[in-house]
């Protein structure tokens, strides 16, 4: 069969700066490199199966997979599955690059059933965001700084974290990330504060939303998301 949603350029590793922190796989012991083969052609009939038994996870949609499904997919199919190709094969599908931008893009984590089941933790977004990152400028003479610091300013955001607490789960940040990264929190941290004082005057003022907006001359949405 062919596994036509994981092609072999999607899922090549990346040896050098893999977010492997945030993969299903980080509570596994790492399996042993196939001498014969590269990582990609001795994974593929593992994944081929995934897909075939799975293609709600492996098909052509990727999605965040539910931390232990290493474990879940060895207990449900012990005589299909050999503990390090399967390993070898999770690890090469949540390297790939679709499945960090599944992770990038803030999805949530899915089950064998194909259920979302729990967020991705605010430090596994933010390292797809830079591997993603760090991929991409490698391969342009593109500045795609802007783009990063748009996603990272989505994804502090999303976090809800305080500044502290974030730079706490995430980590040092590479020397090219952290200028880029500091005026991310910097943004929200800016925008978080203009939502409170906008929040407290309307809970001043006693009028309506829609009252309020008008008042204020801002647009109604703005206002709604600025309370919300």
């Amino acid at each position: 069969m062919n596994h036509t949603p994981l092609d072999a350029a999607s899922h090549t590793p990346d040896a050098t700066n893999a977010p492997v922190g945030e993969t299903a796989t980080t509570d596994l012991p790492k399996a042993t490199p196939p001498k014969s083969k590269n990582r990609f052609e001795s994974a593929q009939p593992v994944l081929e199966k995934l897909f075939e038994l799975y293609p709600a996870l492996f098909g052509a949609r990727f999605v965040p997979l539910k931390l232990g499904i290493f474990q879940e997919l060895m207990a449900a199919h012990p005589d299909v599955f050999k503990r390090n190709d399967l390993k070898t094969a999770l690890g090469v599908h949540t390297r790939s690059t679709r499945y960090l931008q599944a992770v990038a893009s803030g999805l949530k984590r899915h089950d064998l059933a194909g259920q979302p089941v729990e967020d991705v933790a605010p430090e596994h977004v933010y390292l797809s965001v830079v591997e993603l990152f760090t991929r991409r400028q490698a391969r342009t003479e593109e500045d795609l700084t802007p783009k990063l610091r748009n996603q990272l300013i989505a994804a502090f955001e999303a976090s809800g974290l305080a500044r502290q607490d974030y730079l706490a789960r995430i980590g040092t940040p590479p020397e090219a990330i952290q200028t880029v990264l500091d005026d991310a929190l910097d943004v929200v941290e800016q925008r978080r504060a203009r939502h409170a004082a906008l929040r407290k005057a309307f809970e001043s003022s006693g009028q309506s939303v829609e009252a309020f907006a008008d008042m204020m001359g801002m647009k109604l949405t703005e206002v709604k998301a600025a309370l919300a």
